[in-house]
């Protein structure tokens, strides 16, 4: 089941009443605006209450109820129920539990951790060896309140019991080694007078002691692993918790734990830990914004709770407000002494200055994560010198290790921290400056790495002024994957700030890159922008070109055929005043598309036949075979199946016969499922699923995971007119998970239920159709329109028209 069922499920039962989302919020009290976010899934985890309201206003019963509620669980984390922990009769009592501070807080979101250290203690006791355990993360991750849980709730597994002891690693002066040990002794009850004066000899009595002990001993807050090294020493059945900022990495721990931040229902279920919780459940949608805003962590989190605990006349909706101020942000999360500010100052007054101008410079890039590349960009530095600090700041903690190497992923609160460090510590000009070279350098390499897919280009040219990640079509298309985020930043930024010429250059490449990856959203934006910056520079024949690209994104992606009309309209204006044939060409191209997502099968042939006798005029091969096998499927679409395929033979034998640039076999792959769809409707199904093969092998070489889905989708229609269901079935929940195409996924969906109906599997088919109906409310189209009023008419629900 994915992640929007209880939206789509929520918005089934509320249409089967029938009942209006105005009428459903009266009924539960809950919000018209929460309502329609849980049914567009964009709230995918409603708070238990919120789903007893539901269920009750709903009026389900029985199983029906029972499964409503477990989906609206599906998206949480499990929460057990709480375990108490029961000291044996037989157990000894604890020695001496030194310094642990109290439970000020219930300790939320970290069972998974929790379980990990239980794992930790139990193992300590028939373990032969010292175990020693590292807990890492961020300021503010909460490490000092996990390690305190685990000494209160395992204290009584350790004859000696628990000793804490904070090392103070953040202070100006650390606690010293000889300084810990001295502690240490106090808390096995010496008399100082009985301690030795050799610093050495003291350390010994501490070794003994520990050696002779079964104790659990936290060190809290470590600076480094000088610092730690010195207190352990083999004591089996014992067991060492240190926490700390940094990472430690040189510390020879068996275990080591790093603490990330909360995810979005644990830290609202936090903030309700702290401000009441009442109060989340009263405001759910408020609440999930300043979770976000806190990105998670424990700390802001009890700061922003402290604040609504202090000030019960204030509406959690109005401290999301103060929060959404990107400039006050840190301020208002202060809480009395409590600061988020101030924890991450700890961290940057011990970098580097070389290593703290990189944190800084981190600022310049709003992504959720950095390639060394670009940081070195930013900074200005040798890439192996600012990945040296890149290095040192992930050990630091403020940064995190992404998921392949030379990545590394930022938060949100830490690069407000870092903008304000910059603004504050560097001058005007060099700020500036370093956003020029930033943003430059963005687009520069994302004009070449699209100019690898370029069919009609011989060679890419573009040199990249600093790093240059991009040699290849396999480099380029890793880059512009990863990289998207940031030069998407870029492309906005220089819009703004009138850069028509970089605009247009990076649109005007990414044409045949886009037509085979990424989402809708973004390829409306980046044509839309690459449109209005040829109207800008007074480009007709560009504008004309850019505008055929943004009706092809809102038709195709973004399921807005008719937004795609009116771009259409524009294109073949400016294409015919500019006189230029191809642009034309790709007009009617895309036209016909769009016709037969309106309805009008016959005009979108003919509008085919218009586009491929233009690129014939214009003596462009490339274009007139494409428009050649899109022919085919307008033909294919009005019934003429054997029209259908001859005219896609002869697309196919010239993309067979075609000597062009690496990866120009895309365009051979894209023809063959045009191809097998139309012979598979003649009959010949054996060469339908082998020119499949050969499609989604071509795809796959060229990672184009979204064209492999639609391989796999006409696979699966094949597969069930065979009547080889298991296999069909598989191949479209595949398909259903990666399509994009606007449409798509509705179509899947209805094929999927009257497979699984056939297959006698009731509940999965009802599901799928559920599913599909709330898909066809997403989409004004003459094929969603049909589908869901079919779809509504099995299920039983009431549909309204404009839905």
């Amino acid at each position: 089941m994915d992640k929007t069922a209880f939206g789509d499920f929520l918005r089934f039962y509320r249409l089967r009443i029938p009942m209006t989302q105005e009428e459903l919020a009266e009924r539960t009290g809950i919000s018209v605006r929460s309502i329609s976010d849980m049914e567009r899934g964009r709230v995918r985890t409603p708070q238990r209450r919120t789903a007893e309201l539901l269920t009750e206003g709903l009026g389900l019963t029985g199983k029906e109820a029972g499964d409503f509620t477990d989906l609206a669980r599906s998206g949480r984390r499990p929460v057990a129920a709480k375990e108490e922990e029961a000291v044996p009769a037989e157990a000894p009592r604890p020695v001496l539990v030194t310094g642990l501070p109290p439970h000020l807080t219930e300790l939320t979101g970290r069972k998974a951790e929790q379980r990990l250290l239980d794992e930790v203690a139990e193992s300590s006791a028939s373990s032969s060896r010292l175990q020693v355990a590292v807990v890492h993360g961020l300021p503010g991750a909460g490490k000092t309140a996990l390690a305190v849980d685990a000494g209160h709730r395992h204290a009584h597994r350790f004859a000696q019991g628990c000793l804490f002891l904070d090392l103070r690693g953040m202070d100006p002066e650390p606690l010293s080694p000889d300084r810990a040990v001295h502690r240490l002794l106090r808390g096995f009850g010496l008399d100082e007078r009985q301690f030795p004066t050799d610093p050495e000899d003291r350390l010994a009595l501490y070794h003994s002691l520990v050696h002779d002990r079964e104790v659990l001993l936290i060190l809290d807050n470590a600076a480094n692993e000088a610092q730690v090294r010195p207190l352990l020493t083999t004591s089996p059945g014992s067991m060492v918790l240190v926490t700390s900022r940094s990472t430690l990495a040189g510390l020879n721990a068996r275990h080591r734990l790093a603490l990330d931040v909360l995810s979005g229902d644990e830290a609202v279920d936090l903030l309700g830990v702290i401000a009441g919780k009442r109060r989340p459940q009263a405001e759910p949608d408020a609440a999930r914004r300043v979770a976000q805003l806190c990105g998670g962590v424990p700390l802001a989190l009890l700061i922003a709770g402290n604040r609504l605990a202090s000030r019960p006349q204030w509406t959690i909706a109005h401290l999301a407000d103060q929060l959404e101020n990107e400039r006050r942000r840190l301020s208002v999360l202060t809480a009395g002494d409590l600061q988020i500010r101030t924890a991450f100052a700890l961290s940057y007054q011990h970098l580097a200055p070389e290593t703290a101008r990189v944190f800084r410079r981190l600022a310049l890039l709003d992504g959720p994560d950095v390639s060394v590349e670009l940081a070195a960009v930013a900074a200005g530095r040798p890439e192996d010198e600012v990945e040296a600090s890149l290095e040192k700041l992930a050990d630091a903690s403020l940064l995190g290790c992404g998921g392949t190497p030379g990545r590394y992923t930022t938060l949100d609160l830490l690069r407000v921290f870092a903008k304000e460090r910059l603004t504050t510590t560097e001058r005007a000009e060099e700020i500036e400056a370093a956003g020029d070279r930033v943003r430059n350098w963005l687009l520069t390499v994302a004009t070449k790495a699209a100019q690898f897919f370029d069919h009609d280009r011989a060679e890419v040219t573009i040199t990249v002024d600093g790093p240059d990640p991009v040699h290849d079509r396999e480099s380029a298309a890793l880059w512009l994957a990863r990289e998207q985020h940031h030069w998407r930043g870029a492309l906005r930024s220089a819009a703004a700030r009138g850069a028509h010429e970089q605009v247009l250059e990076l649109a005007t490449a990414m044409h045949w890159y886009s037509d085979l990856r990424g989402t809708g959203p973004l390829w409306r934006e980046v044509f839309g922008a690459g449109a209005a910056a040829a109207e800008a520079l007074g480009d007709v024949r560009s504008a004309g070109e850019q505008l055929n690209y943004v009706s092809w994104a809102h038709y195709a992606l973004c399921g807005d055929p008719h937004a795609g009309l009116e771009a259409h309209r524009r294109a073949v204006a400016a294409a015919t005043e500019a006189g230029d044939l191809v642009a034309q060409a790709w007009a009617w191209y895309y036209g016909s598309a769009i016709s037969r997502r309106l309805g009008d099968p016959r005009e979108a042939a003919e509008l085919s036949r218009r586009s491929v006798e233009l690129f014939e005029q214009a003596d462009y091969q490339n274009g007139r075979h494409l428009a050649l096998s899109l022919l085919g499927s307008m033909l294919h679409t009005l019934g003429d199946f054997d029209g259908a395929v001859a005219v896609q033979r002869r697309s196919e034998a010239y993309y067979r016969g075609w000597v062009g640039g690496p990866g120009n076999d895309e365009l051979l792959s894209m023809v063959l499922t045009r191809l097998a769809d139309s012979l598979a409707a003649t009959g010949e199904v054996t060469t339908a699923l082998e020119l499949l093969n050969e499609a989604e092998s071509l795809f796959r070489k060229h990672g184009a995971t979204f064209a492999v889905a639609k391989a796999q989708h006409l696979r699966g229609r094949i597969l069930v007119k065979a009547n080889r269901l298991d296999e069909a079935e598989e191949q479209l929940l595949s398909a259903l998970a990666e399509a994009r195409w606007s449409e798509t996924k509705i179509e899947i969906m209805v094929e999927l239920a009257a497979l699984t109906e056939a297959a006698g599997k009731p509940a999965e088919a009802k599901a799928h159709r559920v599913h599909a109906l709330a898909e066809c409310a997403r989409y004004e189209t003459p094929l969603a329109r049909k589908l869901g009023h079919a779809l509504a008419t099995e299920l039983g629900v009431a549909v309204p028209e404009s839905a």
